[in-house]
């Protein structure tokens, strides 16, 4: 979705609302889902994986907004090139979880009216959830590999 908002110039929140109107843009990125799904050996970030994508390893990474509100304030510091496309104002804690809320409930919306899908986070769609604010990088990472070997091992 990010790379769709760069590519037209847009913020993520502006190509979501967008996309409350316009189901192409949903189509769009279904479209590069699927397509990727179809690759061996990859990693994607995605909302819907686990739908368009259902015989793989499926990761949800839960994050309470706060906690991703301070960490990408701390990525911005350190950064900024990062953001230099990014046409949001994130200049405060509340106002990217605002905008991360909003982004969900957006989401939310969309996707029950596409796709039937009332709550993308629900554990029966996930192989493995983990709260990442408990755990470093490398332990989520480990975490991830630990039980992707599991999974192999069973099917």
């Amino acid at each position: 979705m990010r790379d769709i908002a760069i590519e037209r110039g847009i913020s993520l929140m502006e190509l979501n609302k967008m996309a409350e109107g316009d189901n192409s843009i949903d189509k769009e990125l279904d479209d590069r889902n699927i397509e990727m799904g179809k690759q061996s050996n990859i990693v994607i970030d995605s909302r819907l994986g686990f739908h368009f994508i259902p015989d793989s390893f499926k990761v949800y990474l839960d994050l309470y907004p706060e906690v991703a509100a301070e960490r990408i304030l701390k990525d911005k510091e350190n950064n900024p090139n990062r953001y230099k496309e990014d046409n949001r104002a994130f200049d405060s804690k509340e106002d990217i979880m605002t905008s991360i809320m909003n982004r969900q409930e957006s989401e939310r919306n969309r996707y029950d009216k596409l796709y039937g899908i009332k709550d993308m986070s629900h554990s029966n769609n996930f192989d493995l959830i983990i709260d990442t604010s408990k755990y470093s990088l490398e332990e989520v990472v480990q975490k991830i590999a630990e039980e992707y070997k599991k999974w192999l091992e069973m099917s």
